[in-house]
């Protein structure tokens, strides 16, 4: 029978994070009815796709615009989000035809556990260093608000992770985040509306004219050019968590409904990318005038009322996002504890393991979720701590991890179920562009890792 027909089975997952069941979904959808921001709908899922991806970079984009110029920068965009859309509908196809709702257990079943091994553990330092990026944005918001120095700044880090990431780290669902998601991306808009201000202000930085704005600078290489791709791929990142949406969608899971997620987030992340590249580089200058964050730009005004509220939102922002690249984490945990125990690709759910492996009133597979999701958060505290530069962070995990989650890993997956087809072509157009925004994403996985570190 043709992969494309078949009916979607979940595949099984020992951590109720790491895959939206039908069943499941079918009765929230049931529950909800009308409800137009239930969880699997298409407009919440489209917020917290979005939220995944705005986080840390749309607060380095300025910076990157003032070294490549306005062309270079709205040109990255452009291509970035056509190539997001294209990637997240490829991992809806695979998720849908395979009935997986995880990049392992995708890997699994279309090649060998040693893909997903590999593959998770990608996936694993892409979000790891995602979350740390969170982390030292809340350090630094509260460095530039309280004027507070190192010590306090890594205690502030210590104490956000362990009393707010912690608990919400524990989420089952990423749809529990869609509420919270809105209220996030809203307070994104304080931070543009702040950056406006500044420059409504204090007027065009007098180290900006009408060449500087659209052209690089004169000391632009191609490590430039290359790192600034790498923010564009950082920035756009949130195909990790596309397997666990499709998932959740109701009534039924689809790629069509998914399409439409991924114009709506897609959409939304280059508006907002967009507005911070123009204002930023207008209010804050190019060359030495833009600092490493839009949080450290606004430190001449943080006595401002309503600039403190921005950053606080900010904070809220990140923190909220923090949560979004936990559950990766936690479904290439249940992946790999899965295959410890020997247990099949298409095993129960958890509810009906609580008789057997029950404890607490959780099943085992539970208790090492929960074990999972606290133990990321300490080690996305730990990089937090060490670490403190968010664009070194931020181009070496888009080069590095995105860009091989974002557009190698699903084109092998479009190539892997299509050469299971009787009408199989080397020469047909979907199979042409699989090929070539695979050999792109090998190209932006091994040179722009290189650029990044040359450019630490």
């Amino acid at each position: 029978m043709d992969m494309r027909q078949k009916d979607v089975e979940v595949c099984s997952q020992d951590s109720t994070a790491s895959g939206g069941s039908s069943k499941g979904s079918l009765s929230v959808a049931s529950a909800n009815g009308s409800n137009r921001f239930r969880r699997g709908g298409i407009l919440p899922t489209a917020i917290c796709l979005s939220k995944a991806a705005i986080g840390a970079g749309v607060l380095s984009v300025a910076a990157h615009a003032a070294e490549v110029g306005a062309v270079y920068q709205f040109a990255c965009l452009v291509l970035g989000g056509l190539l997001t859309l294209a990637s997240i509908r490829m991992i809806a196809n695979a998720s849908v035809e395979t009935g997986c709702w995880s990049y392992e257990d995708i890997c699994d079943e279309l090649f060998h556990p040693a893909m997903s091994l590999f593959t998770g553990f990608i996936n694993v330092c892409n979000c790891l260093g995602s979350a740390a990026g969170y982390l030292i944005v809340c350090g630094q918001v509260f460095q530039v608000v309280f004027r507070a120095d190192d010590n306090a700044r890594n205690l502030f880090v210590v104490l956000v992770g362990v009393f707010i990431c912690g608990p919400l780290a524990l989420a089952r669902h990423v749809g529990f985040m869609r509420h919270l998601a809105a209220i996030s991306v809203g307070a994104l808009l304080l931070l543009v509306g702040s950056v406006v201000w500044y420059w409504a202000q204090h007027g065009i930085d007098e180290s900006v004219d009408v060449e500087s704005f659209l052209l690089p600078s004169s000391g632009a290489t191609v490590f430039t050019y290359m790192n600034s791709i790498n923010n564009m791929v950082f920035a756009y990142n949130n195909q990790f968590n596309v397997p666990q949406l499709t998932g959740e969608l109701t009534p039924v899971p689809s790629v069509r409904k998914m399409t439409k997620v991924a114009f709506l987030s897609t959409s939304l992340c280059f508006l907002l990318y967009g507005s911070v590249s123009i204002f930023g580089v207008l209010a804050f200058g190019v060359a030495d005038n833009q600092k490493d964050t839009l949080i450290l730009d606004l430190m001449p005004a943080r006595k401002e009322w309503h600039v403190v509220v921005s950053l606080f939102a900010v904070m809220f922002s990140v923190l909220t996002c923090f949560q979004f690249h936990v559950y990766p984490i936690r479904q290439f945990s249940a992946y790999a504890v899965r295959k410890l125990r020997g247990l099949p690709a298409k095993a129960a759910d958890d509810e009906e393991e609580i008789a057997s492996d029950g404890c607490g009133g959780r099943s085992l597979a539970r208790w090492l979720d929960i074990a999972c999701a606290l133990g990321a958060v300490a080690v996305a505290i730990l990089i937090a701590v060490v670490v403190t530069s968010l664009r070194s962070i931020l181009d070496f995990i888009g080069a590095f991890a995105s860009a091989y989650i974002s557009y190698v890993v699903p084109p092998l997956w479009i190539l892997a179920l299509r050469k299971k087809g009787k009408d199989f072509s080397w020469l047909a157009p979907e199979i042409l562009f699989s090929l070539a925004l695979l050999s792109l994403g090998v190209f932006f996985f091994v040179f722009g890792t290189y650029c990044a570190i040359k450019g630490a």
